[in-house]
């Protein structure tokens, strides 16, 4: 690596060490030169200039924060000497800042074309429990009938929750749309929905919900109705296997990709590395006429006014305001500050305050404008760069970028994780020390970015990447057999 640190723009007052730094190293400035006053980790920030106590620290070419006391140049900075400016909700106007992304050349993938015209990327069995009581019913069903992935069907997977009764409001509505999201899913060549019998968000409930019931796809069992639950569930398990053996894979264009955007457990090198990639990636495909959905509104908060300046519309911009101060209204309903601080892992990575990991969050929207704005559980209408609402957990995000109709989930870390999502979920690294560490959890190395590779190289690298997932390669979660899913529970438990 020829570089050890980077200013992310001339305006900046901080740099970030691209690898660790020792106190007395020196760093050389167009003008001048001086020495680091301590040891700066991998992912950390350190001052350029001296910096009095109250003045703006900026990073990315845009306030992060301000320091809680005098800062002398070649010192680290910190959550010890550095503060949030967020606050409370706030008025904003519309500054359109919209740039065209020049059309390209569109590829193709091997996918699923279904009945109503959808397109997956998978051809799995999904087993959908309508209530948290069949659970262990749901998973035995899938460890059963492992014998049906073959020919056509490409894995068996149930999905439990906690949820589907003894809630009220919001939360019942919440687990309804995406339990039908989930069961709408083109990725699913077949689903049974289980139930209860007994449970508030039952079978004839969620049908409500249900658009397009296609009986020669999606089963539906009440397991008190039935003296043996297991051997008839078994039984539609194998009915929807025989229909769908002879599916078959067939080239698709990749305007009809859909793909979610989602990063966690991040560091300093996020914002430099994996997030910019993907957010380059985004722009290619959506130049290709496909769709990317970014979500974790929290993670915008201090950087909001990027995406609203690019707004496709006045309309679009209002959306995306009431996205933004809707969230903040429900931090504030729960008498939380709006601008915590991020997680321990953020922390450790170099990521001082929020704003710091939501300017470096929204890198991966990259510069398209903004197309639509959707709410939990709303599935995707509007080619683009889209917003959803949700919060910032892993788990809960990716669900709901999934629900939204992400065929896939790419989610950038510098920590790491074996999470998986109900759709393929490709862990990005920012760094490689995480890549050649975690072989087995990260899927695509970002840390190139800094050796090796620019950035229309490997957000190129990345889109064919993306392309051959879609095409039947399985990311590494798959192949460890993890598949999860997180409903947003956000009121009252009965």
């Amino acid at each position: 690596m020829e570089k050890k640190w980077i200013q992310i723009n001339p305006n900046d007052n901080v740099a970030v060490a691209l690898a660790p730094l020792a106190k007395g190293d020196e760093i050389a400035l167009s003008t001048t030169s001086f020495q680091l006053k301590e040891d700066i980790a991998q992912g950390h920030k350190f001052a350029l200039e001296p910096i009095k106590k109250e003045e703006m620290i900026t990073k990315y070419g845009l306030a992060i924060g301000h320091a809680t006391k005098d800062i002398e140049q070649g010192q680290w900075v910190h959550i010890h000497n550095i503060k949030t400016n967020l606050g409370d909700v706030l008025e904003y106007t519309y500054n359109q800042e919209l740039s065209a992304l020049p059309k390209k050349e569109e590829k193709t993938f091997m996918g699923y074309r279904r009945k109503n015209g959808k397109v997956g990327i998978r051809n799995e069995i999904w087993i959908i429990p309508t209530v948290g009581c069949v659970n262990n019913i749901a998973q035995a069903i899938e460890k059963a009938t492992a014998h049906v992935v073959k020919d056509g069907v490409e894995a068996v997977c149930a999905f439990p929750h906690p949820y589907g009764c003894s809630q009220m409001g919001g939360d019942q509505e919440n687990t309804r749309q995406i339990l039908a999201d989930l069961i709408e899913h083109p990725n699913a060549g077949g689903v049974l929905v289980l139930g209860l019998g007994c449970e508030n968000s039952n079978i004839q409930e969620l049908k409500k919900y249900l658009k397009n019931i296609d009986e020669d796809r999606i089963e539906f069992l009440i397991a008190q109705d039935y003296e043996d639950e297991m051997s008839e569930a078994i039984a539609r398990v194998e009915k929807l296997a025989e229909k769908m053996k002879d599916d078959k894979r067939e080239k698709i264009g990749a305007h009809e990709l859909v793909i979610g955007l989602k990063c966690g457990g991040s560091d300093g090198l996020s914002g430099i590395t994996a997030n910019p990639t993907v957010g380059a990636f985004s722009d290619k495909l959506i130049a290709q006429g496909g769709t990317t959905i970014l979500t974790e509104v929290p993670e915008m908060f201090g950087a909001e006014t990027l995406l609203m300046n690019r707004a496709q519309s006045k309309e679009i911009f209002d959306q995306t305001v009431d996205l933004i101060n809707d969230f903040k209204h429900y931090f504030q309903s729960h008498n939380q500050t709006i601008y915590e601080n991020p997680s321990p892992g953020n922390k450790k990575g170099g990521i001082s305050t929020l704003e710091d990991k939501s300017m470096g969050c929204t890198q991966k929207s990259g510069s398209a404008p903004v197309e639509g704005v959707l709410k939990y559980g709303q599935q995707v209408e509007h080619k683009g760069l889209n917003l959803l609402s949700a919060p910032g957990n892993d788990l809960v995000a990716s669900t709901a970028l999934a629900a939204s109709g992400a065929h896939m989930v790419l989610f950038t870390t510098g920590r790491g994780t074996p999470f998986a999502s109900p759709v393929p979920t490709m862990k990005i690294s920012s760094n490689s020390t995480l890549a050649h560490h975690k072989s087995n959890w990260i899927d695509f190395n970002c840390g190139q970015l800094l050796e090796n590779k620019n950035l229309d190289e490997l957000s190129e690298d990345l889109l064919n990447y993306v392309l051959a997932i879609a095409s039947g390669e399985k990311v590494a979660s798959e192949r460890a057999g993890f598949h999860d899913m997180a409903i947003f529970k956000q009121g009252v438990t009965l």
